[in-house]
């Protein structure tokens, strides 16, 4: 009979633990609620994220986590950085095999000569009573801070022979990012001839405007100068605006070319160009050019008239 003693003590202990697990149910009921508030620390503000969880219930006793410090943190470099030899690599490999290493390097990574030739106008131009033609082409050969550069420009009617023709050998320096000093001679073809001495700059001045600017001294004295610049104004990938003027001056009256002191000259055009490469451009536009004061009276004189307006149609290329 034991074993209805055993089942008899157990569901006398059941009906006893029910009731008091009930009453303390309840007990925890009737209690109000209490959240667990985590404490601010010197260093840090409570965290939201923290607080959260306490709330739900998943940890009520963690510890805030404190606040990322963000980009107030400044590291600074170790205190041997920058103490050791400027060339370490000597010590190892040897001074010889380092300098041929050194001169690689150098040779490689923008350090050599190169050869650039560009076709700026090459263009027909349709004007009222003579048409003609115009070429200007410039290239260089060196290295990005001295180079020989060398220039020709002229134009014509067609069936005529050359009027206007130059040809210039220079020296350049670079002086600047993106600025050349230019040294060397010109010179002229097709009239009278004549040698120039030239100084000048070529770049690119800020809003990527292109400018050329020289002044020219020629064998006889006389003085002249003359300023480009044109922008390339990108329409789409390959369709490209330019527009370009140039202004040439005279210290002194040179009758023999029709050049007068002052501004002697002064031109202004546009240029649509479609690049079918980035290395050829067919392009058409307009330019107006005019003489203005002794220059005028010298071009009248000869049966020239001092303001034309040139209907152009040419290319453009590089290599």
């Amino acid at each position: 009979m034991a074993w209805r003693r055993t089942i008899v003590l157990t569901l006398a202990a059941h009906a006893v633990a029910v009731p008091a697990m009930a009453q303390q149910h309840d007990h925890q009921h009737d209690q109000p609620s209490v959240k667990p508030q985590p404490q601010p620390t010197a260093q840090a503000q409570p965290d939201d994220t923290t607080a959260d969880h306490a709330e739900m219930g998943h940890d009520a006793h963690a510890e805030p986590a404190a606040a990322s410090p963000g980009s107030a943190v400044v590291t600074f470099p170790a205190p041997e950085a920058g103490s050791g030899p400027p060339r370490a690599a000597d010590a190892i490999w040897g001074e010889e095999a380092m300098r041929s290493a050194r001169e690689d390097l150098r040779r490689t990574h923008g350090d050599f000569p190169v050869f650039w030739f560009q076709g700026d106008r090459l263009e027909a131009q349709v004007r009222q009573g003579n048409d003609g033609y115009l070429w200007d082409v410039q290239g260089y050969y060196g290295g990005p801070t001295r180079r020989f550069w060398f220039k020709s420009e002229g134009e014509s009617g067609f069936g005529e022979p050359v009027k206007d023709a130059q040809f210039q050998a220079l020296y350049s320096q670079a002086i600047a990012p993106f600025w050349d000093l230019q040294a060397g001679v010109r010179q002229d073809m097709g009239g009278p001839g004549t040698t120039h001495a030239v100084i000048g700059v070529q770049g690119l001045a800020p809003y990527m405007f292109e400018v050329d600017a020289a002044l020219f001294v020629s064998h006889r004295g006389d003085v002249t100068a003359r300023v480009e610049a044109e922008l390339d104004q990108r329409i789409t990938q390959r369709l490209i605006l330019q527009p370009r003027t140039e202004v040439n001056l005279a210290a002194q009256d040179v009758p023999m070319i029709g050049i007068g002191a002052g501004i002697s000259s002064f031109e202004l055009g546009v240029r649509l160009r479609y690049e079918l490469r980035r290395e050829l451009a067919p392009y058409m536009g307009i330019e107006q050019s005019w003489r203005l004061g002794r220059s005028a009276d010298f071009a009248r004189a000869n049966g020239e008239n001092p303001s034309v307006t040139n209907y152009v149609v040419g290319i453009r290329f590089w290599f």
